[in-house]
């Protein structure tokens, strides 16, 4: 069954082409083992009128599948091959470990340049991907020996042990700062008891008419001490779940390495039993409301034509207590590198320095969940690069989704308009 072509561009999982490409793209299929031994697979789309290019884009998000990333098709039309990388945390990031991305990532170049005969990647940056391509380019660019050597958790992670190839260029597109750093923002301050999640703090309640909230379509409007003390909590419950998850990886950590030890065997056969369930239990933490952004609600805190609501609701007061927001269900390694903004290695305005190569930074004037003083002139004020251009789409939406009525692949047409003009003059065919 062929998938439609005119309806939502955006599932939470996955990116839809607009159109279809089979007239002037071939398609194959890319299959790489990462150092750890993940396997990973994505699509590798080349131009037919190009069936051997030298030069490749490369997309790929922590969980959402861009293997038909919809810039693909402008891309291949002006003669670029793409690859949509998809990586080991696709549409499940539980246990999502950034830096064991990094090895995927650096499995896919590494194809790329020995398999495909590519000579210049350029990285397309989108939403989630931008945090994770500056990440990757900084500890690509680092000597090995400087590179990290643990994650978060303390788990190691043979980054030093890799070819890292760096980007030649970067596409950075409604992207925000890092998925740490939205948590930060969405976190739900109120939450009592982690345990007990309908607990709430009614002063640091964000959706109580008390502190200033209205229900769509009317907007909020908080109060500045109230925003001051609301974002302080924000950072003081993720300080709490840092502490609930280091606590976590502790307790294993030192259960493998008793396990481990020689005098393991003494031990009564109780213990022994005990010791070997604590070193192989696999904790997970349930994160409760986690879909309280001020912004939501309140569009004078970072003005711009956005609707009301975020990206994966217009209610996000009834989202809040829904299984589908940030960091919902989490292994505490997963915790600390994807979504902790205190402990995450995935920080765009800390790894944007090392990116010196030509970027182009994309916003859309309408994104529901990056905005313009929040994210994307952070992140243009963070870049190293002294060839860097910013492109603004007053219209836009956060994937240059298509308005009601309006060809599916105009905003996509606009954008690339643009950028890819950009593209040829710094890496050209």
């Amino acid at each position: 069954m062929s998938k439609p072509l005119n309806t939502t561009y955006w599932t939470g999982a996955w990116i839809r082409f607009r159109e279809p490409v089979n007239e002037f793209a071939s398609c194959e299929l890319a299959t790489v083992y990462a150092r750890d031994g993940a396997q990973c697979r994505g699509l590798y789309w080349t131009p037919k009128n190009n069936p051997k290019p030298k030069v490749a884009v490369i997309a790929a998000h922590p969980r959402v599948d861009f293997s038909e990333h919809y810039a693909f098709p402008q891309l291949l039309r002006a003669g670029y091959a793409c690859l949509g990388a998809n990586l080991r945390s696709l549409k499940n990031d539980v246990n999502c470990i950034h830096e064991q991305l990094l090895l995927d990532m650096a499995a896919y170049v590494q194809w790329l340049k020995e398999v495909q005969g590519i000579e210049k990647v350029v990285w397309l940056g989108n939403s989630g991907g931008g945090s994770l391509g500056c990440f990757y380019q900084a500890q690509a660019k680092a000597a090995p020996g400087q590179r990290l050597k643990l994650t978060p958790a303390g788990r190691p992670v043979p980054l030093a042990e890799i070819e890292m190839p760096a980007f030649d260029a970067m596409v950075i597109s409604a992207a925000h700062t890092g998925q740490g750093l939205i948590v930060n923002e969405t976190i739900d301050p109120s939450v009592v008891d982690e345990h007990r999640p309908l607990l709430t703090d009614s002063s640091l309640d964000m959706y109580d008419p008390a502190n200033g909230f209205k229900p769509a379509p009317e907007w909020s409007s908080y109060a500045p001490e109230f925003v001051e003390r609301y974002r302080a909590a924000q950072l003081a419950r993720v300080a709490r779940l840092d502490a609930v998850a280091k606590a976590m990886v502790r307790e294993r950590i030192d259960a493998e390495a008793a396990q481990s030890s020689e005098g393991l065997s003494s031990l009564p056969f109780a213990a022994q039993r005990a010791l070997m369930q604590q070193a192989n239990f696999q904790p997970v933490m349930v994160i409760y409301r986690t879909m309280a952004n001020l912004h939501y609600t309140d569009n004078t805190l970072d003005p711009t034509d956005r609707g009301y609501g975020c990206l994966i609701s217009t209610r996000p007061h009834l989202m809040n207590y829904q299984i589908s927001g940030f960091a919902r269900i989490q292994t505490p390694d997963a915790w600390l590198s994807t979504w902790s903004g205190l402990s995450s290695n995935a920080n765009l305005l800390k790894n944007a320095p090392a990116v010196t190569e030509p970027v182009a930074v994309v916003h859309a004037g309408r994104d529901l969940d990056v905005y313009p003083r929040t994210h994307t002139q952070r992140i243009w004020n963070s870049l190293g690069s002294t060839d860097k251009t910013y492109f603004d789409f007053p219209e836009a939406l956060h994937y240059f989704e298509p308005a009601a009525g309006e060809d599916p692949n105009a905003g996509a047409m606009a954008q690339l308009g643009k950028v890819v003009p950009w593209l040829q003059s710094r890496v050209p065919l």
